[in-house]
């Protein structure tokens, strides 16, 4: 395991689509022991593969400290509203309020290829959201309803 260098903002990658994952092998389980180890060392609640300058559709979600996988993520239901702070280790030192759902239903894979469905409410569903984005070129920043100032962080 190693850890990696997460990317930030000003790198065109992190706004690229990623590409659907395929094949399950030793070189998946790799990529996401790296990125389970580079996000604990972080000190955030996910990240994904595009973070890492990855183009492949997988996140790694800190749940309490045990780690999710999702592979090939999809959001196929959601309900409710949610408005709190986000921030995001590529973008350092920036946090907004974001508007996200209460609860989501994933569809992913897990890292042999299986198919797993995750239900997550309150700050789970929008650590799923924010990492899902990503796959998408997407940054919780393009959600953002107002961004913070250092004062109100303070608080």
């Amino acid at each position: 395991m190693a850890i990696r260098d997460i990317l930030t903002v000003e790198n065109p990658v992190l706004r690229r689509h990623s590409r659907e994952v395929t094949v399950f092998d030793t070189e998946l389980g790799v990529l996401l022991d790296d990125m389970a180890q580079t996000l604990c060392r972080s000190d955030g609640l996910g990240l994904a593969a595009p973070q890492v300058g990855v183009l492949e559709r997988a996140v790694v979600v800190n749940n309490g400290g045990s780690i999710i996988e999702l592979v090939n993520p999809v959001v196929f239901r959601r309900s409710g509203e949610q408005q709190d702070v986000e921030g995001c280790l590529s973008i350092p030192g920036v946090y907004g309020i974001t508007k996200r759902p209460m609860t989501v239903r994933v569809r992913a894979r897990n890292r042999r290829g299986r198919i797993r469905i995750y239900t997550a409410t309150g700050l789970m569903a929008r650590a799923f959201c924010h990492e899902i984005d990503h796959l998408d070129g997407v940054l919780f920043t393009d959600h953002v309803v107002r961004l913070l100032s250092e004062e109100e962080l303070k608080k």
